[in-house]
């Protein structure tokens, strides 16, 4: 049986971008999930985990590990606690964003089914993302053509 304590320090990727800078660590692989992903993110003060998006394929869960990050979502900001747990239901009603606002560090455990592939929405910045086994790919939502553009 494969194990992984998520209050230990067990760090795979560092994200460096400013604002969005984060320790991660692949839970769902590491544990030998295959149709749940996991992942565990800790922000220090200030930074971000990732843009405010939604997908149309996954239905995504945060428990809050330690600290008070704050939630983004289409009903607004709140601060969330340790033991805290939110479902982002796929579609609009499911965007989100973890902020860390306090002057400590703040651990979020991201689950999500593994459904692909998956299409998210990037509404602060009108992007559209499109991601499958082997490809992935970023778009504009202006950058749009006719169902029979180059038919």
């Amino acid at each position: 049986m494969k194990r992984f304590n998520l209050l230990g320090d067990e760090w795979e990727r560092e994200a460096d971008r400013p604002g969005y800078r984060s320790r991660r660590a692949p839970v769902g692989r590491r544990v030998g999930g295959d149709r749940i992903g996991a992942t565990l993110y800790e922000l220090d003060p200030g930074e971000k985990s990732f843009p405010y998006h939604l997908h149309h394929a996954n239905e995504e869960w945060l428990v809050v590990v330690r600290g008070r990050p704050t939630l983004r979502t289409p009903d607004g900001e709140r601060e969330l606690r340790e033991g805290d747990t939110v479902c982002f239901p796929r579609g609009p009603d499911g965007a989100h964003q973890v902020h860390n606002r306090s002057d400590e560090p703040a651990r979020v455990l991201l689950l999500s089914t593994r459904i692909g592939p998956d299409v998210a929405e990037y509404p602060d910045s009108e992007k559209v993302g499109v991601w499958g086994e082997g490809f992935g790919a970023m778009f504009r939502r202006s950058a749009t053509a006719d169902y029979w553009d180059g038919e």
